[in-house]
């Protein structure tokens, strides 16, 4: 297993720990549930430290990616510059989460101020983590890039299409 393979095991749980890490805390205030909320700050603590991995394997993943047909440093140095931004709010995610948590055990007050700004936080986290996402996928997804061409669809298309022509040909060829 290389670095590229290690970015692609760990980099999805930052986000997707902190979509649901956000609903679940929005339904913990609506329900008043201290334990819910709880369950809330344990995930963005989990999606900060995923996304510290995921920052650790990023520079191997890039050195592979960029000996990559169609990827180009500017693809890549876009996402690196996403991430680096998602993994500093994850990071001050995961740190008020901690002090949310040891409130919570506390029983302060104070609390509830922690948890509608760690929405906040995570709500910002939610949009990183989208265009990080985004900007990751495009290094191999041509087909998600901005300058993406209908013609370059069109033109794979019509190649699978060929295929699958010739090999139907040749299917038909044995049943007679």
């Amino acid at each position: 297993m290389n670095d590229a393979h290690l970015h692609m095991v760990v980099n999805h749980f930052p986000i997707i720990g902190t979509i649901f890490g956000l609903g679940i805390l929005i339904a913990a205030l609506i329900f008043k549930n201290t334990a819910t909320k709880n369950v809330a700050y344990v995930l963005f603590v989990v999606a900060a430290t995923f996304a510290a991995f995921s920052m650790g394997t990023g520079e191997g993943a890039e050195e592979i990616a960029e000996k990559l047909p169609d990827v180009t440093d500017q693809i890549i140095h876009e996402h690196e510059e996403m991430a680096e931004k998602l993994a500093l709010v994850l990071y001050a995610l995961g740190a008020i989460s901690l002090v949310g948590l040891f409130l919570n055990f506390v029983k302060n007050s104070n609390e509830k101020f922690v948890s509608y700004l760690a929405v906040v936080i995570a709500a910002v986290a939610v949009f990183l983590a989208q265009q990080t996402g985004t900007t990751g996928g495009e290094i191999r997804h041509t087909e998600i890039r901005a300058n993406a061409t209908t013609a370059g669809v069109n033109q794979n298309d019509a190649a699978a299409n060929q295929d699958g022509k010739n090999g139907s040909e040749e299917g038909n060829e044995d049943d007679d």
